[in-house]
């Protein structure tokens, strides 16, 4: 008996997107990071499939469990804004995978300058692609905007590290297994809104609630930015901060001693459970759709809004990216 999708909503989010509850577990299918060995005729299928159910003109025998698969397959590889697939590194389903072994390298090889400086730039050549992956594709960014935060970034995380390192020398050495975490913080407050500087000149597009294009707006741009900085902050603090303490005790064990060849595949390992949980944790703390109140907008947005939808639109809505 074939299912009835007459009433079917393929964009209806399957959980309620206005508690964190419901963000995380949305966020737990879509990072999914096993969808990462998913071939690419699978995601174009499930393209397909995503665009036939909002036409409504899905084959006959389509099941809603196929149907509920292909959008997470279709969340998880193509860009909300553009429909077009993103790079494999840039998603956030490969945020595990990837982010456990630059995390785990990081902080293992924490005591040579040549090292802390060599993690640091692959680090942030990491955040880098993802921050470009999830911007708010609707504001264009330049070739010469994407260099010039890629380099600042960098040098704000290489530069943390070898102060601090230099700052923490007679420090216990728990207090300089914590300094890769400080530099990660430090760069994602610089790398995040540099790659995103153009939502900050002219605004990132809001929206109403029927999904028409109201206008540009700096301060949306900034809430959602900072939101998304928070978030990335909080994805990284438990493993870079907990992991440290773990690995001092361990160390200390005299079986660990003798297997030091095995002390960074574990902390890569112990990294990706960290980020197996923290990954859709960090980006379920606020809602990818943002509402922003009319009158935290900037006047004149304000004014035009007001002129022609009257008291018609108390908010307006805009992606914030991840």
């Amino acid at each position: 008996m074939e299912a009835d999708l007459s009433g079917f909503n393929i964009d209806a989010p399957r959980w309620d997107q206005c508690t964190f509850l419901g963000r995380v577990k949305h966020f737990f299918n879509i990072t999914d990071p096993r969808t990462v060995l998913v071939p690419e005729r699978e995601l174009d299928w499930a393209k397909v499939m995503v665009e036939k159910s909002r036409m409504g003109v899905v084959p006959p025998g389509t099941q809603v469990k196929q149907l509920l698969y292909a959008k997470k397959l279709y969340d998880s590889a193509f860009h909300p804004d553009t429909g077009e697939k993103m790079n494999i590194i840039g998603r956030m389903s490969f945020q595990v995978p990837g982010g456990m072994i630059i995390t785990g390298f990081m902080l293992q090889f924490y005591r040579t300058m040549p090292a802390v400086i060599f993690w640091q730039w692959v680090n942030q050549s990491f955040n880098a692609l993802v921050n470009y992956t999830n911007r708010n594709a609707a504001s264009p960014t330049s070739v010469r905007q994407m260099a010039l935060s890629y380099i600042t970034a960098t040098t704000t995380a290489v530069a943390t590290a070898v102060g601090m390192n230099m700052l923490t020398k007679r420090a216990p050495p728990l207090v300089g297994r914590w300094v890769p975490f400080a530099a990660v913080a430090a760069a994602n407050c610089v790398n995040i809104p540099m790659m995103r500087q153009q939502e900050l000149i002219q605004g990132i597009c809001v929206k109403d609630r029927n999904h028409n294009e109201i206008g540009h707006s700096k301060r949306a741009a900034a809430v959602g930015i900072t939101q998304v900085v928070i978030s990335r902050i909080t994805m990284a603090a438990p493993g870079m901060i907990l992991l440290p303490v773990i690995m001092e005790r361990l160390e200390k064990l005299h079986f660990m001693k003798k297997v030091k060849v095995l002390h960074a595949p574990l902390q890569v390992l112990l990294c990706g459970c960290f980020l197996i949980f923290m990954v859709p944790v960090a980006c379920g703390l606020f809602p990818q759709k943002c509402e922003l109140s009319v009158s935290y907008l900037e006047p004149e947005l304000q004014d035009t809004i007001k002129a022609k939808y009257g008291e018609l639109v108390p908010y307006v809505y805009f992606n914030k990216g991840l």
